[in-house]
């Protein structure tokens, strides 16, 4: 049961974070804000996985709290297959081409960041 609690408490964090944040960047033509939380939200989990990995020996509760609920909730994946659908919908088939491929090759450099960093920080 403490680790529902941990997923439902650090969701409500995340989703009023990424609410916060989305709002801070606002809308455009492009998708901007989904792309930012998405790469924000893959280099933290990078650099929460490394850490938990070479120094900091974090409970189950606490990884359902910061993984399942805060990340989990902060990033928005549904959104960004809701925001190509949409692009390709309205015919932008090049903006949602640009798209996918910014949000996948950016999140996924950005998590080996993450790791990157905390591995050199903390070795």
């Amino acid at each position: 049961m403490s680790n529902i609690l941990a997923v439902a408490f650090g969701g409500a964090i995340g989703a009023v974070g990424r609410y916060l944040l989305m709002g801070a960047i606002g809308v455009t033509g492009f998708p901007l804000a989904t792309i930012i939380v998405n790469i924000a939200g893959s280099f933290i989990l990078g650099s929460l996985l490394e850490i938990s990995a070479l120094s900091w020996s974090v409970s189950e509760t606490m990884r359902a709290f910061l993984v399942v609920g805060c990340l989990g909730a902060f990033t928005t994946f549904s959104t960004f297959s809701m925001d190509v659908i949409y692009l390709m919908q309205k015919g932008d088939i090049l903006k949602a081409a640009l798209y996918i491929g910014l949000s996948v090759t950016l999140a996924v450099l950005s998590f080996a960041a993450g790791m990157y960093l905390f591995r050199h920080i903390l070795n």
